[in-house]
């Protein structure tokens, strides 16, 4: 690198408040104001991946957010044996009442309630009778109310992303460490039945040596983002004034998985790319034209259509990942998994795999899903689509969680997955921003990724996690349909 552009990198300000004050290994991305770095503090206290937590014969939750994920997420908990909803918390007081109502029909004891301040989560995590805080809240609450809950000694399940910033990610991880408390992004695509079948599978040796893979979050929100009713206080729109790869996580997790991304591989950089808006700022001013409740979201830079963001890893494997919520485009998360034997791809529907040039036809798949169907997939798989959640993967996601707290086992996501499944939101904007230029990524495991082992799906010995009210929930599910 030349020393004009190594001068520019030095003192360029970025309109997110980022500013690269230097080129070292770790790129030293850091804000000004508050003197953020993505360069470790400190050596790691203790590494989190692997590690297992005491046994809790019984979890006791703590649910924050109680407005469009909150609900469903206490109705998931309600079917898993060991589990007791503990304490709900919303700063919308009607909404921890409709919840509590949740409870009553389904003949559980009421929660303890948390509600009407700003300050009222504190309170929950303040609580010494719970086990585990699940936060369900927008995404600039999510560090702050997972570093507070580590702190005052709870477990942490937060949903993605798990941080904003590069400054959070690390906050995240330090935390996590200090007081060796589980932090797990909830990254419900991980458990995906495809998306399972398909780590079995390279577990399993059957793509060979993987070259490269691809996810995406390609999903027409406008319909959400641009209601009044739909996301408080219009947040959702809001954080699109951020112009980069905003919500990475739904198909970077499984690939990450697949490739041992912090378990024997480490992404070294990445680049990122935006199309113009052409979309975002129009409805905004035509909506403003109709209804002067928009008329403050007016004359905004919104972030572009199209989000394309390519990552080298240190092994020389290569990922892309996209992100569009406001094209007139059907749904899509491409989960793309390419290797030296085979390949797979679950977008667009019906999901495909292919040894050469061709797809396997139908009766080929169906043996191969057969032959590599995970345990986990075979013990709640039907339970999971009767209970719900996106298909059944978000009650997969959560009965896995509370069998892995009850029996003392690694999680299949740590802290040092969410930090860095987050991070690349913040990086991605950094790389818009300056023309595309790369990035590096930081390596938040501290060098453990070298030794730390892959994602072990295994479940515990006996299967002591179950479901209760099956049956009531098959009736409730037949009824809906």
């Amino acid at each position: 690198m030349n020393n004009n552009r190594r001068d520019f990198l030095k003192t360029i300000t970025l309109g997110s408040g980022l500013i690269v004050t230097g080129l070292t290994t770790a790129c030293n991305v850091s804000d000004k104001k508050n003197n953020i770095s993505n360069k470790r503090t400190s050596r790691q206290k203790f590494n989190m991946c692997g590690f297992r937590a005491p046994k809790l014969e019984k979890v006791r939750i703590g649910f924050i957010g109680l407005g469009m994920r909150g609900p469903g997420a206490v109705i998931r908990m309600s079917h898993i044996e060991g589990v007791e909803i503990t304490a709900l918390c919303d700063k919308y007081s009607d909404r921890v009442e409709s919840t509590q109502k949740i409870l009553q029909e389904k003949g559980l004891p009421k929660a303890k309630s948390y509600s009407g301040s700003e300050e009222a989560w504190k309170k929950l995590c303040d609580d010494p009778d719970i086990d585990l805080v699940y936060i369900c809240t927008p995404w600039s609450y999510h560090t702050p109310m997972a570093v507070y809950a580590m702190e005052k000694n709870k477990h942490v399940a937060v949903e993605v992303p798990a941080a904003k910033t590069i400054d959070e990610c690390w906050q995240l991880v330090e935390t996590s460490e200090k007081t060796k408390k589980h932090c797990m992004m909830l990254e419900n695509c991980c458990y995906d039945f495809f998306e399972l079948l398909t780590l079995n599978m390279a577990r399993n040796g059957f793509f060979g040596e993987i070259v490269h893979g691809e996810g995406a979050y390609i999903h027409d929100l406008r319909f959400l983002n641009f209601d009044p009713n739909g996301y408080a206080d219009m947040w959702r729109l809001k954080e699109n004034k951020r112009n980069g790869n905003l919500y990475p996580t739904h198909g970077l997790g499984p690939v990450c998985q697949i490739m041992n991304i912090n378990r024997g591989d480490k992404m070294e950089y990445l680049t990122s790319m935006s199309s113009n808006d052409f979309q975002m700022q129009k409805t905004v001013n035509e909506l403003a034209l109709e209804d002067s409740f928009f008329e403050p979201f007016t004359g905004k830079k919104y972030r572009g259509n199209m989000n394309t963001t390519t990552i080298k890893t240190h092994k020389g494997r290569t990922i892309m990942i996209q992100h569009d919520v406001t094209s007139p485009r059907p749904y899509s998360r491409i989960h793309l998994i390419s290797g030296t034997q085979a390949m797979a791809r679950k977008w667009p529907y019906p999901p495909k795999i292919a040894t050469d040039h061709k797809w396997l036809d139908e009766k080929q798949f169906q043996g191969i899903e057969k032959k590599y169907t995970p345990e986990i997939v075979k013990v709640v798989g039907e339970m999971a689509k009767k209970i719900g959640g996106h298909g059944g993967m978000d009650f997969i996601m959560d009965w896995r969680l509370i069998d892995c707290l009850r029996n003392g086992l690694p999680l299949d996501q740590d802290v040092y997955d969410a930090a860095l499944w987050s991070a690349i939101a913040p990086l991605s904007e950094w790389s818009v921003a300056n023309r595309s230029n790369s990035i590096d990524v930081p390596d938040f495991t501290n060098g453990s990724w070298k030794k730390n082992n892959p994602v072990d799906i295994s479940l515990a010995e006996g299967g002591s996690t179950g479901v209760k009210n099956l049956t009531d929930t098959t009736q409730k599910v037949q009824l809906e349909v």
